[in-house]
């Protein structure tokens, strides 16, 4: 789809056409005419794995950006023949080396809250498709995700130190829970061999039952524990892992601040800033 100020989206429903608004710094607002009703606003944003990034955009179904407000029912779209209200949105993120475009869909749900039919789901989706599309292949593009990332680093910073001390206390808990798994097996397995003994020198129904395996048993028990232990430390890792992963990205959204505001135009304009 080449860009342009109005096109055409093919549905299941019809054909819906599209019109773009004036650019409002970060987003563009479709007002939409055909098989659908209503208007969908496109903003920049983050890529959904690398909160750092902001190369992707996300297309929500009304005049405002579900993520951050909610549009009055009234003001959602409808297919052309219809009464009902829609919600949902759609994030559309570059292919990588080549490949195309990644898009994933949210729910879509009506604004009571059930479950679209299949056809209504299927032209909704190629509407937000469409728009979302249309504004990544915008020259303004480069513009729409610096303010997207200006206007979000603050809270996206916010929340990825929250994260990254959640993270730490998760990690510092499944390592002292591998760590007491190791003792206790250990212990489980001097009482195996100590019962053991006493099998050889009195053998007894009890005591083969306590042997034996099965659940409950002491076997299944060091089992437990040597899985447990096993299980919590590759988990602390990963949460450290991932602590790591919030704590660069913190840095990188640090750094393009950093650089933002040394390229700021001396009218305070954002538009002039470097786009990372």
């Amino acid at each position: 789809m080449a860009p342009a100020d109005a096109f055409t989206i093919e549905t299941p429903a019809g054909s819906v056409h599209a019109t773009a608004g004036s650019r409002r710094t970060d987003c563009v607002v479709f007002a939409l005419s055909g098989a659908v009703r209503g208007s969908v606003h496109v903003t920049g944003t983050q890529h959904p794995q690398h909160w750092d990034q902001f190369n992707a955009v996300r297309a929500c179904l009304g005049p405002v950006d579900a993520f951050e407000d909610t549009a009055p029912d009234d003001d959602l779209p409808r297919l052309a023949r219809g009464r009902t209200r829609y919600r949902g949105s759609l994030t559309r993120c570059p292919g990588r080396q080549g490949r195309p475009a990644e898009v994933s869909v949210n729910q879509l749900w009506t604004a009571a809250g059930d479950e679209p039919t299949a056809k209504a789901a299927a032209a909704l989706t190629a509407v937000l498709s469409g728009c979302a599309e249309a504004v990544a292949q915008r020259a303004d593009l480069p513009l729409i995700l610096d303010a997207a990332r200006l206007r979000k680093t603050p809270g996206l910073l916010r929340f990825l130190h929250g994260a990254a001390a959640q993270a730490d206390a998760e990690a510092d808990r499944l390592r002292a829970a591998a760590r007491a798994a190791l003792p206790a097996q250990k212990a489980l397995v001097a009482a195996w061999w100590t019962v053991a003994r006493w099998f050889t020198a009195h053998p007894h129904p009890v005591l083969l039952l306590m042997l034996a395996e099965g659940p409950g048993s002491l076997v299944w028990q060091i089992d437990l524990l040597q899985w447990r232990a096993v299980y919590c430390a590759t988990a602390a890792a990963d949460e450290r892992g991932r602590a790591r992963k919030f704590r660069a990205e913190v840095a990188s959204l640090l750094a393009q601040q950093r650089r933002g505001r040394r390229r700021a135009a001396p009218d305070g304009s954002t538009e002039t800033e470097e786009v990372v």
